[in-house]
């Protein structure tokens, strides 16, 4: 369900805020709570896109025994700079996850056989997780088209230019949230 907005310049009214069967979402006003409503509707914006995000996702490789979990390990373990494998620590900070929420993924591919646990070779005592032959082929061959088919379906009528826009402003506001982390992590 898209939203529309229309806005009027000059005026109080940012935009009234409707789905396509036209059902009223509120209006946005300028006035000194502005900011503030602004980024709580941005906040509750992003945590829709989000719970949407996981359950369409996993739709769209569930066929494969994927979830989502697991499409973004298998993502992060594909790329050319991972082929030596990752540490737990590395993949928990790449992802942006905890450890205690890797540990079940990890170990259910690794029971499926799509990643291993190899010795680091330069401080034996660390485990580097890769994936397996089985791994990569569930990832390049059965995976990766249907990921490519999802992303056409949910970023329809979203130009190359709407993208890059999306995921500039993102970044600055991952950026944002990993410095207010550092800041209240002490806390």
């Amino acid at each position: 369900m898209r939203a529309w907005h229309s806005i009027k310049s000059g005026g109080v009214d940012l935009g009234s805020c409707k789905t396509q069967d036209n059902r009223d979402m509120g209006t946005i006003k300028t006035n000194q709570t502005t900011s503030a409503e602004l980024g709580n509707r941005l906040f509750f914006r992003l945590f829709q896109c989000a719970n949407m995000m996981h359950k369409t996702g996993t739709r769209a490789v569930e066929e494969h025994g994927a979830t989502t979990q697991q499409w973004a390990v298998l993502g992060a373990l594909s790329r050319e700079t991972a082929n030596s494998g990752m540490t737990v620590g590395e993949l928990a900070e790449f992802l942006l996850v905890s450890r205690q929420n890797l540990t079940g993924v990890l170990s259910r591919l690794e029971k499926h056989g799509y990643t291993e646990r190899t010795r680091d070779s330069v401080d034996g005592r660390s485990r580097r997780i890769q994936l397996t032959p089985e791994g990569r082929a569930l990832w390049e061959k059965r995976l990766l088209p249907e990921i490519f088919e999802y992303y056409e379906d949910v970023l329809q009528g979203l130009s190359d230019d709407d993208q890059a826009s999306i995921l500039h402003l993102l970044g600055k506001l991952l950026d944002n949230l990993k410095a207010f982390d550092e800041k209240t992590s002490s806390r």
